[in-house]
């Protein structure tokens, strides 16, 4: 990657011109040697003395280091100074360029080195998702296993569930996440009388070697529950650029679990007081939202529950979720009745009573508009 040049991000390495002093640019030309930069090649040189440099034609790019082994990359768009010692590449950006060498010992030359690339490039990179589900499933459920090419992963939103894969069985617990390799044989259940409900993803990946991922468990972060719920909402959405936001989601999604497996057990990159309190504040207030959704619930009591103001609840779910905690309780309220529906031990009148809605015609229009059916038109779908 090019990085911008200025006296700050170039200071370990030597010095900048003033963009407005233009004296001090013309000292740059005086007795100065051109050099003509090919495309392909870079010119390699050692500092002997305090080097002047400036571009004449075209676009350069200025490459340093203090080793010679490791190089940080500047677009050449302003005259500088390197400092005696420091190894340097001169390459054209695109096309042919040359560019104006002075100093009072020449630099040493050795000789040319393949040009680098500048573009940054993916690595990890989600090439595209097969299957993207919201399961509700009923208590003890099971699934008798598969393998298929691609990836999956699951993500538990609420209850328990178990995932067996290598022989191996994890209890995934609300907020776990689990990954299945291409080609790695998985099954999954739920014990008696839990009712899980869980995000599958099944995606092609390149660029990344999942095998740190396999096999284990890993609790999601905030930031991670942030991208599944937009995930979800792009899903409901569904506009022409959804599915590639989707993607997107995704991938940041696949490189926060990296970063997490690859950081020494032990030592992992702690967040500040402020965002951990934060993070607290919101699970605490998810959990207590999903253990009493079926009774009268209200921001204020929620709020008083996890110890801060209604107003400073708000905030945080708008930061951290993109949405309001009353939006949030009725969402939760609204899943909640499509598995009392599918448990078929309460009419709908009773449903609407139990979740605190005030008439079974509110519950109804409210079902309508979140899945865009009637409770009705649900109930015979699943029975």
């Amino acid at each position: 990657m090019i990085r911008n040049l200025n006296p700050v991000t170039f200071c370990n390495f030597g010095t900048v011109a003033s963009e407005r002093a233009q004296t001090d640019r013309n000292l740059y030309k005086e007795e100065a040697a051109p050099l003509r930069l090919n495309q392909g090649q870079a010119a390699l040189f050692r500092a002997v003395s305090q080097t002047r440099i400036s571009c004449s034609m075209g676009m350069s790019v200025l490459s340093v280091s203090t080793d010679g082994k490791n190089y940080q990359h500047f677009y050449l768009d302003k005259p500088t100074s390197i400092h005696k010692d420091i190894y340097f590449c001169l390459a054209p950006f695109m096309g042919d360029a040359t560019v104006l060498l002075s100093a009072s010992k020449p630099p040493e030359s050795l000789g040319t080195r393949p040009q680098d690339a500048l573009r940054v490039e993916p690595g990890l990179q989600v090439e595209g998702i097969y299957t993207f589900f919201y399961q509700e499933k009923e208590q003890g459920f099971l699934f008798s296993g598969e393998s298929h090419p691609m990836a999956e992963l699951t993500y538990v939103d609420r209850g328990s569930l178990h995932s067996v894969a290598d022989g191996q069985d994890l209890l995934l617990n609300q907020g776990d996440i689990v990954l299945y390799g291409p080609g790695q044989w998985h099954m999954q259940y739920a014990d008696i009388g839990i009712a899980p409900r869980f995000v599958t993803i099944s995606f092609d990946v390149r660029g990344a070697d999942l095998s740190l991922l396999l096999n284990r468990k890993f609790s999601a972060t905030q930031n991670i529950v942030t991208l599944l719920q937009c995930m979800l909402r792009e899903q409901e959405r569904m506009d022409p650029y959804s599915n590639d936001v989707i993607l997107a989601q995704l991938n940041l999604l696949l490189l926060d679990l990296q970063r997490e497996a690859l950081s020494p057990t032990g030592a992992k990159l702690q967040a500040s007081n402020a965002v951990h309190n934060e993070n607290t504040i919101i699970r605490q207030a998810q959990q207590y939202i999903s253990t009493h959704i079926r009774e009268k619930l209200s921001v204020p009591l929620v709020a008083k529950q996890v110890d801060v103001s209604p107003s400073y609840l708000t905030a945080l779910f708008h930061k951290n979720l993109q949405i309001s905690p009353g939006e949030y309780i009725r969402r939760i309220k609204l899943q909640e009745s499509k598995q009392m529906i599918r448990e078929n031990s309460m009419n709908f009148t009773q449903i609407a009573e139990a979740l605190q809605y005030s008439t079974v015609h509110h519950f109804s229009r409210q079902f309508k508009e979140k899945f865009g059916i009637t409770p009705t038109q649900y109930a015979k779908s699943v029975r």
